[in-house]
């Protein structure tokens, strides 16, 4: 199934808002509903593929498939951008103007070699699309040549399997629930459950660096991956002969987080773990933030690891955002402070002994045990918020979010400096806010930010964003936090990326680019700021 083309996910999840949050945005923040509904298919012009004959030729060559080439109008506005806010603002509204001129479907890495050659030749980008579920301007390339979009769903299959080693060689187009299914039927599990986890997939999961939300016990995705397989215009990279290695930098590194701007992936070799006996969540009140955060931060540093760990703050928590499918259903906690989610998988032993020593240390740091119940309700809705997201733009909200990481030392300081300067910049835009945060993912030395922002949209909702974005991204550097945990730099951050590494650090970046891409072929502007 193709994703929703205006909106998340599967449409038939699509619901709208409960009357009681209708009225509270209303109510709250002001919110009318939009005079106009978004644009439908059929209402969108699409300009001619900017494509010579000898291109399109030559591109259709690369490809094994007849149907492996398509350049109708509604192939190329599903590729069209990602699934920001800013986005689907703008595909709802009708705005195309930067859609690929084609999309091509390769069915191996010879085929993804093959077009980027192609596109070498004459004179065309290539941006890599996996689950299109992009929320930085990963799909969406700075350039004034004709792109095409080169979506890796026929790269679909699970290798291999290492059952002594505990690794599987994995293809990039595999969306998360395949790769589970897969991996579950042989008794493993690749323990990775992002947000997006129904539609992203395991090429888009390494390039962006993603993180799960049972990272505490399971790692990051970067964590897990062993191997790499990368097609750029000047051939084939293969990295990480064994775990690990000290002959020279590690080049998988490089390409994690590379985001399609240094190649192609097109096969990943991950680590694996039995498949859990047991899975079990559970639900806890702290007083404040501070508290939960400095509760969390204990499990983090000294022990025992949930699999699973989070913080809502009071604001997320008030709402029943933990939640989601709870929002407006009357059921959400009523007691105040902050709600916190920790969950155990493993063997039921291991499951039982984790848990009960982490409750006596939430316990001691202040918290109050609320049962199972709270877990199960997160675990039901724990994908559904970018429904919601939907939801909200239909009546008329604005709703973004943003991410962000740093050191325990700094958290409070990001923490406050973020939510300051969202709400002085939409305060004063006429938009006055409501701002949620959670503590998504947690270190030894520090933990990360997840904020979530609903207002008005005001009269050119991207434009009333932008400069509330720039603030909010300003804010994140001058506190000491990273730009991105998990979401990645795409375009949208590439600029305040560029600030975070350094001049030298662009430029190493850079002349990597130039000599394994020398035309620009792959995702121009995207993380890498164009010579």
């Amino acid at each position: 199934m193709d994703m929703l083309w205006s909106g998340w996910g599967d449409p038939a999840k699509a619901a709208p808002l409960p009357d009681a949050v209708t009225g509270l945005l209303r109510d709250l923040l002001g919110v009318t509903p939009r005079e106009t509904g978004p644009a439908t298919l059929d209402d969108i012009q699409v300009p001619a593929p900017a494509l010579t004959a000898e291109a399109r030729e030559a591109l259709r060559a690369a490809l094994a498939a007849e149907d492996g080439f398509r350049d109708d109008a509604e192939s190329r506005i599903r590729h069209t951008r990602g699934k920001s806010t800013p986005d689907l603002l703008r595909i709802r509204a009708g705005e195309v103007e930067d859609l690929p001129a084609a999309v091509l479907l390769p069915g191996s890495h010879d085929e993804v070699l093959a077009v980027l050659r192609a596109c070498a030749v004459h004179g065309l980008s290539a941006v890599p699309f996996g689950g299109g579920t992009s929320v930085v301007g990963g799909l969406r390339p700075e350039t004034k040549r004709p792109f095409v979009a080169l979506d890796l769903r026929r790269l679909d299959q699970m290798l291999a399997v290492d059952e002594v080693s505990r690794t599987a060689t994995l293809q990039p187009g595999l969306r998360g629930p395949q790769c589970e299914a897969l991996l579950n039927a042989q008794g493993w599990t690749l323990g990775h459950f992002p947000q997006s986890f129904e539609w992203a997939t395991v090429g888009g999961f390494a390039a962006a660096r993603s993180s799960g939300q049972a990272s505490s016990g399971y790692g990051r995705f970067d964590d897990m991956v062993l191997a790499l397989t990368v097609a750029t215009p000047e051939g084939t990279l293969e990295t990480g002969r064994v775990p690990r290695s000290a002959a020279g930098p590690d080049l998988r590194q490089l390409i994690l987080g590379s985001e399609g701007a240094l190649g192609v992936i097109t096969a990943v070799t991950v680590r694996i773990r039995p498949l859990p006996q047991k899975r079990v969540y559970e639900g806890w009140r702290f007083a404040d933030f501070q508290a939960g955060a400095a509760a969390l931060r204990t499990l983090a540093q000294d022990g025992p690891r949930p699999t699973v760990l989070r913080l809502s703050d009071e604001t997320e928590t008030f709402i029943g955002l933990a939640q989601p499918d709870a929002i407006g259903a009357g059921d959400a906690p009523q007691a105040g402070g902050c709600m916190a989610i920790a969950g155990y998988e493993g063997t039921e032993e291991e499951t039982a002994v984790r848990r009960a020593a982490a409750r006596e240390i939430l316990l001691a740091c202040g918290g109050e045990y609320l049962g199972e119940e709270p877990g199960d309700k997160w675990e039901h809705g724990r994908y559904n918020a970018p429904y919601l997201r939907d939801a909200l733009l239909d009546a008329g909200a604005f709703a973004e979010t943003l991410e962000t990481a740093a050191f325990w030392s700094k958290l409070p300081e990001l923490y406050a400096g973020v939510r300051e300067a969202l709400t002085a910049r939409l305060t004063e835009a006429g938009t006055p806010p409501l701002i949620m945060c959670h503590i998504s993912h947690t270190y030894e030395n520090g933990a990360s930010l997840y904020f979530t922002v609903v207002s008005a949209q005001g009269e050119d909702a991207v434009a009333h964003w932008e400069p509330v974005k720039a603030a909010a991204n300003d804010a994140i550097l001058a506190a000491g936090g990273t730009i991105s945990h998990h979401h990645g730099v795409g375009t949208d951050h590439r600029d305040w990326y560029a600030r975070e590494i350094g001049p030298l650090g662009i430029r190493m970046l850079q002349a990597v680019k130039a000599e394994i891409d020398p035309s620009g072929v792959l995702s121009p502007g995207v993380l890498i700021p164009v010579r």
